[in-house]
């Protein structure tokens, strides 16, 4: 049987190391793409080793670095590259009454563009695929004090979208829009009791449930273009005001 490899973007991080890890358990190779971490990346590719698969770590800068040569070693390195998932992010709050170029370019660059060029160069390198790309539920909302990364992020979503369309039917795009899976360390518990009470099953999700998210995506060969959301519901709860709700004080 030939092997099965994936590229993941900031796979040696957060949940780019989840995703990466997931592959490997199933029996995927990893091209492990690393910018800044590559301590980290070296003691990921040193687990996926373990298991039996192979690790290649590529590194590269969105900013500066040419996106196709990632692709093209990528498959250098493993002619059977099947998957690529966009998991790098980069994040920045500020309203738009604050958001400068500065930040609206490097946000742009690397939650929006980087995944575009990647997934146009992917495309035209496999024979067959499956790109996944790793949204945010915030999209479901127009929350203006995340400005430059929250537009990056709804305009990921359409990408997905319109990327399915495009490269149909031998590429398969879909997105995940994790909700509260893994909060930032800076982030005080009293926060996040408060957020876990706009959350209908009232409840932290965890990595595991973006891995079955993952699991599903590939082995479901007749979906394509969703934005699978894993948020307990978050994204839904969109009540608004209303008389019955009203409560003066």
């Amino acid at each position: 049987m030939s092997k099965k490899a994936a590229l993941v973007t900031g796979g040696a991080t957060r949940l780019g190391r989840h995703f990466s890890e997931a592959l490997a358990d199933a029996g995927y190779d990893i091209a492990l793409h690393v910018n800044s971490s590559r301590e980290e990346a070296e003691e990921v590719a040193e687990g996926i080793r373990g298991k039996g698969r192979e690790c290649e770590i590529l590194p590269c800068n969105f900013i500066h670095d040419p996106l196709d040569t990632l692709i093209h070693t990528a498959k250098e390195r493993f002619p059977n590259l099947s998957v690529l998932l966009n998991s790098a992010s980069t994040y920045q709050a500020a309203p738009i009454a604050d958001t400068n170029l500065a930040m609206l370019e490097t946000q742009f660059r690397v939650n929006l563009f980087t995944p575009l060029l990647l997934t146009q160069h992917f495309a035209k390198t496999v024979d067959k695929g499956c790109v996944i790309n790793i949204i945010d539920n915030k999209v479901a909302y127009h929350q203006y004090p995340y400005a430059a990364y929250l537009l990056s992020k709804k305009g990921l979503a359409d990408m997905t979208q319109m990327a399915a369309l495009e490269f149909a039917p031998h590429i398969r795009v879909n997105g995940i829009a994790p909700g509260v899976i893994l909060p930032t360390s800076i982030r005080s518990h009293e926060y996040l009791a408060w957020r876990l009470e706009g959350i209908p099953l009232n409840r932290q999700g965890a990595p595991d449930h973006l891995v079955q998210t993952l699991h599903y995506l590939l082995d479901n060969d007749f979906v394509t273009g969703q934005v699978l959301f894993v948020d307990g519901g978050e994204s839904i709860y969109l009540e608004g005001r209303h008389s019955e709700n009203y409560a003066p004080q």
